[in-house]
C-alpha cells in the first residue's frame, strides 16, 4: 500500500509540475551526452536518456520517469536495511520516514537531479556492506563495491560510502585489510570512475577544480552560511525526521539502541562525516542542504530502531506527525507553482534580514 500509494502521487507530480532550473540543466546531459560534465558525472544524463528512450518522449514525466522509479526501489531497500538490522517492524517504520522525507520523496523521488541514481546506487551499496558486516559474505564485499562506484559515478559525494566502511575497519576491524577482496571492491569502484577521469584530463581537471573551489576549506567564517546550511538540513530532511535522527543518534552514543554494535557503528560511521564535512565548510562559503541527504537516509534507520523501542502510540504520532509535514510541503510546494499566491517575497526578505542580522552580529 506505502509503495503503490507513493508511487501514483509522485507520478502525477512528476508528470504536472514543470521543470526546475537544475533539472532543464541536467536535460542538457541528454541533450549532449559525454563520458563527464562540467560539474558532475554523467548518471543523470544516461537515466534520463535510458527512461525517455533517448528523449523520444521528451514530457516532464518521462524525463522524471527514473526518479520516480528509484524511490519507489529506494522505499522497500530501506525496508530490507532495517530488516536486516534488526526486525521487520522495524524496516515499516524506516520505509515510512523515508517516504516521509523530503529530501527522499520530493528532491530524489520527484525532481530528476544527480542524487537521483545516487540515492538507489549509494543505498543497494549500504545493504550490502551490512550484510558484509553480518555475514562476511565476499559476494556482497565485491558487488557493494561495483554499486559504490556507480554511486560515484553519479555524485562525487558517493565516495563516502567508501570512507565510513574504511573508518569502520580501521577502528573496529583492521584484520579485514588482510582481505584480498577488499581490494578488488575497491578495484571494481575505481574502474567505474574512470569516465570521470578520463574526461578530466581531457579538460583541464575543471570539473575537480570547480568542485574544489566550492568546497574549500579556507576562508573568512561565515556565520549566514553555516545557518543555511543547518536550517536547510532541518527542513529538507523533515523536521520530524531531523528530530527523531537527533534523539536516535543521541541513543546510540549513550548505547540505548537494541541492535548490534557492529552495524551501529557501521552507520554512524558512513552518515556522521559526510554531515560534519558540508557543516564545517558551510562556516565560510555558501552550501547546499541536499548535499548531505544521503547521510540523513542513512540515519533514518537509526530512526526506526529508536522509534521500535517506544510505546505504539508515541511511535505512531511521530510518524503520522513525518507523513503530515510531508503531506503540508507538497501542498503548499504545488499551490506556490501553479498559482504564485504564497507570500515568498515576504519569507524571502525576512531571511535575508534575520541573515543580515546574524552577520552583524558576528562582527
Amino acid at each position: 500500500i506505502l509503495l503503490l500509494t507513493s508511487l501514483l502521487i509522485r507520478c502525477i507530480l512528476a508528470g504536472w509540475i514543470e521543470l526546475g532550473n537544475d533539472e532543464a540543466y541536467y536535460w542538457v546531459f541528454a541533450r549532449f551526452p559525454d563520458w563527464s560534465h562540467y560539474d558532475h558525472p554523467g548518471m543523470v544524463g544516461w537515466m534520463i536518456q535510458l527512461f525517455s528512450l533517448n528523449l523520444l518522449f521528451d514530457s516532464e514525466f518521462f524525463l522524471r520517469l527514473s526518479s520516480v522509479i528509484f524511490m519507489t526501489v529506494n522505499t522497500w531497500v530501506i525496508y530490507r536495511i532495517g530488516k536486516e538490522l534488526r526486525d521487520e517492524e522495524t524496516g515499516v517504520v524506516a520505509a515510512l520516514l523515508y517516504t516521509g522525507s523530503v529530501y527522499a520523496f520530493v528532491i530524489t523521488g520527484i525532481f530528476i537531479l544527480p542524487d537521483t541514481p545516487q540515492n538507489l546506487f549509494g543505498l543497494l551499496a549500504f545493504w550490502l556492506f551490512v550484510r558484509y558486516v553480518k555475514q562476511n559474505s565476499k559476494s556482497a564485499l565485491i558487488t557493494a563495491g561495483l554499486l559504490t562506484g556507480l554511486c560515484m559515478l553519479s555524485k562525487y559525494t558517493g565516495a563516502f560510502l567508501w570512507i565510513g566502511f574504511l573508518l569502520y575497519l580501521l577502528c573496529f576491524d583492521r584484520k579485514q585489510f588482510k582481505n584480498p577482496y577488499l581490494y578488488l571492491s575497491l578495484l571494481l569502484s575505481a574502474c567505474c570512475c574512470l569516465p570521470i577521469l578520463i574526461w578530466n584530463l581531457q579538460n583541464d581537471f575543471i570539473s575537480f577544480r570547480f568542485q574544489g573551489a566550492r568546497v574549500g576549506v579556507i576562508g573568512t567564517p561565515r556565520f549566514d552560511t553555516f545557518l543555511q546550511e543547518l536550517g536547510g538540513e532541518f527542513l529538507y530532511n523533515n523536521p520530524v525526521n531531523y528530530v527523531v535522527a537527533v534523539l536516535a543518534v543521541i541513543a546510540a552514543f549513550r548505547q540505548r539502541l537494541p541492535i548490534e554494535k557492529s552495524l551501529q557503528r557501521l552507520i554512524l560511521l558512513t552518515a556522521m562525516p559526510m554531515i560534519g564535512t558540508f557543516l564545517f565548510f558551510s562556516m565560510t562559503r555558501p552550501t547546499l542542504p541536499h548535499w548531505s541527504g544521503p547521510a540523513f537516509n542513512l540515519l533514518i534507520l537509526l530512526s526506526a530502531v529508536w522509534l521500535t523501542t517506544r510505546p505504539p502510540k508515541i511511535r505512531n504520532r511521530w510518524i503520522k506527525a513525518s507523513l503530515g509535514v510531508l503531506a503540508l510541503i507538497l501542498v503548499l510546494g504545488v499551490v506556490e507553482i501553479k498559482t504564485g499566491l504564497l507570500p515568498l517575497d515576504l519569507l524571502r526578505q525576512y531571511k535575508y534580514a534575520v541573515l543580515h542580522a546574524a552577520g552583524q552580529a558576528e562582527k
